[in-house]
């Protein structure tokens, strides 16, 4: 069944840090698609707008942790990191082309999902495995993998292992500094991709393992365009968390506007602010 009795879904959607607002992205119809793996599990949480036949589908890799801990509880879904950019945003996808599915941790995965596992032909075969169901499920056969943070490294690496399926990647405020939870993309072969790639990243920045400095040597370094985002505001919380222009506050929808255009046109402006 694919549209979600909205009575279940206000009765969950509450936001899992406990902020007492309804979630306004489940006032769309949302389903929770499982693949059975072997003795595990690997889930995407999927939105889509009354339109029978998307064209284009959005997987999207959140960041740290990038474990939603995706499940069902009374027919509506139940997951968390609800504030992380690419996930509060999902709904601004939904524009009668396009289709989105955020990408939840293998279930054997949810206690630690370590960076360097992300890099293994496993995981590649997992999420092989979770898009292509979505692709048959719902007929959509153009795939762009989005992360966000460290979920960059997860969508880089997922398409690097299953062109087949991914025509396009963006990552956006892409770990590209190692530190104690992994490589990142320091070692990344952007040689290796290929699917067509575009990175975003807020100009202002603030994390260290995230600085646009870097973003801007790894676009010349593959030669792939890179859109400068500037502006916003409102920002609170760690330098690395989800509220602040690392994770675009306050310029979320001129981000967005730039990546929906480079998936239909594949052109995208140089830089874009609210």
């Amino acid at each position: 069944m694919r549209a979600l009795a909205l009575a279940a879904i206000a009765a969950l959607a509450l936001p899992a840090h406990g902020q007492g607002r309804q979630d306004p992205n489940l006032a769309h119809p949302h389903e929770v698609l499982t693949v059975k793996r072997d003795g595990y599990t690997i889930a995407g949480l999927v939105a889509f707008s009354k339109t029978e036949s998307p064209k284009y589908g959005i997987a999207l890799f959140p960041g740290h942790p990038g474990i939603i801990k995706l499940r069902e509880a009374a027919g509506a879904p139940v997951f968390e990191m609800r504030g992380n950019f690419l996930v509060r945003t999902r709904r601004h996808w939904l524009d009668g082309e396009m289709l989105i599915m955020v990408v939840d941790a293998p279930s054997d995965q949810w206690a630690s999902f370590d960076q360097r596992f992300r890099e293994t032909p496993r995981y590649g075969a997992d999420v092989a495995a979770l898009v292509g169901e979505a692709a048959r499920k719902y007929a959509v056969k153009d795939w762009t993998f989005i992360g966000t943070s460290e979920g960059s490294v997860s969508a880089f690496h997922a398409a690097r292992m299953n062109p087949e399926l991914a025509q396009r990647v963006i990552l956006t405020a892409s770990v590209f500094v190692s530190g104690k939870n992994g490589p990142g993309l320091s070692r990344a072969d952007y040689g290796s991709l290929k699917s067509e790639l575009l990175f975003v990243h807020h100009v202002d920045d603030p994390c260290a393992f995230t600085p646009y400095r870097e973003a801007q040597a790894a676009a010349r370094r593959s030669g792939r365009p890179l859109v400068a985002v500037r502006g916003g505001g409102g920002w609170k919380g760690g330098l690395c968390e989800a509220f602040t222009a690392h994770g675009f506050v306050g310029a979320e929808l001129a981000a967005l506007r730039a990546m929906k255009a480079w998936i239909r046109t594949g052109q995208a402006p140089e830089e874009v602010s609210p």
